[in-house]
């Protein structure tokens, strides 16, 4: 009771002390934490009456957290949705992958065309960057994702068909007429028949992927898996960034879509490749020239010199040698010779007689020096 009364006393010195009014509308009440001007205008920062701060409406609070209500994606790259983002590396960074997925489209256009004699056309939707675990979990239903291994690179890639392309394909295939649309049934699994079909189109893809890379590097793709659950298609961590690749395949009324994702990880090994402005860039090297200058070098002549043996003598005796004289070496027939070329010392052998030539066998390997020489060449 004691304490109830003591916050009583309080409350009725404090009203005392603040009467009515005192924060109305025309800002004149004052009190220990400053000026208050009245109504919805804020904290006076003691500047007047142009001193209040404005009220963010609905749409700047949106712009600012990054949030896009009409759908179309435009504010991904703004407010703090893009700060959230930003750990992701744009795909602008590897110009040489739009090459290498325009060659795609184009070998996919002439390859699928002879698959399902028909009239195939192929276009690049887009290419983006995106996060593992946000690209499975936005996986339309159903769908079959094929796991494929690229060797050279030591990692894996990910193939998602959906369900448009799957039945469309199988229409195609198994002769179905054309002006009608494919045939769905939901609620089942895919049939061996249709998971083969689609299988031998995956493979086709694939090879034309390897085709793309090709000028670039040389890999080779292969299907390691299909899966028809996106959880059984981890091939990266949820947090790892992408590259999705839209493809749309279209054959007269039926159709549908194919995307790629290859993670980071997988084109890590030929970031530098893909960091080329064109293709057969070598940062400030010219290859054709270096192809040029290697076969040169190879079928350059070169002096090779066999030295029996070295001595040091006066230079006043060499001053005072005569036609006749004789210089005596310190070497037998059993000695070794040492091979040179210019200073640089190759290898040693022993000296004899190959028909009716002078010849030298060689009878160790290139000394370090030598292999250093030949390595600059190379």
């Amino acid at each position: 009771m004691a304490d109830e009364l003591d916050d009583q006393e309080a409350m009725a010195q404090w009203a005392s002390q603040n009467p009515p009014g005192a924060f109305d509308g025309a800002g004149e009440g004052t009190n220990e934490f400053g000026d208050f001007s009245g109504g919805m205008g804020g904290w006076d920062d003691g500047g007047g009456e142009g001193g209040s701060e404005r009220i963010l409406n609905q749409d700047e609070i949106d712009s600012l957290l990054g949030f896009d209500l009409s759908g179309d994606g435009a504010d991904d790259r703004t407010g703090i949705r893009a700060i959230i983002n930003s750990a992701l590396v744009s795909y602008e960074r590897l110009p040489m992958l739009e090459i290498v997925f325009d060659r795609l489209v184009r070998l996919m256009t002439t390859s699928l065309r002879n698959f399902t004699s028909d009239n195939v056309e192929v276009s690049l939707d887009n290419i983006s960057s995106i996060r593992f675990g946000d690209y499975l979990n936005s996986i339309p239903l159903p769908a079959i994702l094929a796991v494929f291994r690229a060797e050279e690179l030591d990692n894996y890639g990910l193939l998602t068909v959906d369900s448009n392309l799957i039945y469309s394909i199988v229409d195609v295939l198994l002769g179905g007429r054309r002006g009608t649309a494919a045939m769905r049934i939901e609620g089942r699994p895919y049939t061996t028949i249709e998971r083969v079909l689609v299988q031998r189109m995956i493979e086709v893809v694939l090879h034309d992927l390897k085709s793309a890379f090709e000028p670039l590097h040389p890999v080779s793709f292969s299907l390691d898996r299909l899966e028809t659950n996106p959880r059984f298609a981890a091939i990266a961590r949820p947090a790892n960034a992408a590259i999705l690749v839209k493809l749309r395949i279209d054959m007269e009324d039926r159709g549908g879509r194919i995307e790629l994702l290859l993670p980071y990880a997988t084109l890590e090994p030929i970031r530098k490749m893909l960091l080329q402005q064109f293709m057969g860039e070598k940062f400030g090297r010219d290859n054709i020239w270096e192809g040029h200058l290697a076969t040169e070098l190879w079928t350059t002549q070169m002096e090779v010199r066999a030295v029996l043996d070295e001595q040091q003598v006066p230079l006043s005796r060499v001053l005072n040698m005569q036609v006749g004289d004789t210089l005596m070496l310190n070497a037998t027939p059993d000695s070794l010779v040492e091979l040179r070329a210019g200073a640089i010392p190759l290898t040693r052998g022993r000296m004899g007689r190959r028909n009716h030539s002078i010849a030298v066998r060689a009878e160790a390997p290139l000394t370090p020096a030598a292999k250093k020489a030949v390595q600059k060449l190379k």
